[in-house]
This record gives C-alpha cells, structure tokens and sequence, in this order.
C-alpha cells in the first residue's frame, strides 16, 4: 500500500469520528473494558515518544447490550532521525507495523461492584505487500469499581496475542490497570501494565485532565520490560454524550 493510502486511512480514523462528535478504550495500553453507549461514538488518540512516534488511533461504536465494535490504526511509527513512516511485514523481533485492525468487546456486569470484559483486536498490516499475514491480540479483564461515583475502577486479567502483534516473546501473560480519581472528572491517577518480554509489555504510569467532562488528557513515562527503555506518552479522549 503507498504511504499516500496510508496517510489518508490516518487521516480519515483520526478526523471522521470527532466531526461526529485507541481495543476499546485504554488507561494506556490495557483495556478499561468500559463499554460505549448503545449508538455513540468514543474516540481515543495516542503518541508515545521515545526514538520514534508512534501513533494509534482508536474508534469504537457501542451496539448496545454491552458489546461494542470498531476499528484501530496502531503501530504507525514515524522514526525522528529517518523522518518516515517505518513499515514492518517480514520479522517479528518487533512488531508489525503499522496495524489496521478491527476491535470488539462485550462486558458481562457480575454486580454492582465487579464485572467482566472480555475482547480482542485482529487484521493485518498495513503495507506494500499484497500478501495477508493475520495480527490477532485477545483478554478477558475482571473489573473492580469502588467509590460513591466510580472513583476508582481496577482492572486485573490475562491475554494472548501472535507474535506479530506482540513480538517476539511470550504470548501469554497478564495485564493490569488503575483509575484514581485525585478529583473526580477533574484530575485523575491513571497507570497500567502488560507482562512479558516482548514489545507490548511495559509499565506506564501518568496523569489525567479532564479538559472537559467529555475530552480527558492524558500524560505518561513509560518503562519497557524487555529492555528497561523509556518514553513519554500523550493521549487524548473523546467520550460520548
């Protein structure tokens, strides 16, 4: 596929969705296996920075009766000192790169306090080559919710994903996240991580502002388990009426 296609898929993931105003929403990187709203639109957007920008992009439609589906556009590095898109199709020392997947998550609530989310990603690089190498990523989360209005929810379960989404390393491990609310829907506590060796498994740690009830800001250091590398990640949220 030409970068030109490429640039436009960016483009149109990133803007169309806020006109109408990352898996489902994140804390970071993990799943917060909050389900969108029945016919509403939640948008997530992030950068993390380190030698490279790496961009992903997170669209999700709600269905209703807690399951929700929707597309990503992940892994789309753009290297500082080269100053180009970086592709990946053939070595899984990294991940492929960049990602066009399809997201899809179904929550089960248990009781007022705890519930389950269950989801996963899959679809295929987006590059030059015409041939179809599947990228899958799936987990099942339990999910804690404590405080008069939510403050905290706790985010606590496993995953397996192939080597091309992950890298090389294990498939399977575990993966955790936390919401704290410092002040409520104002400034909040956020960190995540994900196990293993691989690319994927990091521990992110950082700051939320709600620079409105519906767009909350957010900023990490993030630490890499399979080098001890670290970097800087911006997200941002659109969250539905």
């Amino acid at each position: 596929m030409s970068k030109l296609i490429l640039y436009k898929l960016c483009g149109i993931l990133t803007i169309f969705p806020i006109a109408n105003a990352f898996s489902q929403l994140t804390f970071f990187n993990v799943s917060a296996s909050d389900i969108t709203d029945a016919r509403k639109i939640s948008v997530q957007q992030q950068f993390e920075i380190q030698d490279e920008v790496e961009s992903s992009t997170t669209v999700t439609y709600g269905l209703g009766k807690k399951w929700e589906a929707g597309l990503n556009l992940i892994n789309l590095d753009y290297g500082i000192k080269s100053r180009h898109i970086e592709m990946n199709d053939t070595t899984t020392t990294i991940p492929f790169a960049p990602l066009l997947l399809a997201n899809v998550q179904k929550a089960f609530e248990i009781n007022d306090f705890l519930s389950l989310g269950i989801g996963a990603v899959g679809g295929k690089s987006v590059t030059h080559t015409q041939s179809v190498k599947f990228v899958y990523y799936s987990y099942a989360n339990a999910i804690a919710t404590l405080g008069n209005q939510e403050q905290y929810q706790i985010v606590a379960g496993t995953y397996y994903g192939n080597h091309r989404y992950l890298s090389d390393g294990p498939n399977f491990g575990f993966q955790t996240g936390i919401d704290a609310a410092i002040w409520y829907k104002k400034l909040h506590l956020l960190a995540d991580w994900i196990s293993g060796s691989h690319g994927k498994g990091r521990l992110t740690v950082g700051l939320e502002v709600f620079l409105s009830k519906r767009l909350p800001l957010s900023f990490g250091w993030q630490r890499a388990n399979q080098d001890g590398s670290q970097g800087a990640v911006v997200q941002l949220t659109f969250l539905p009426k």
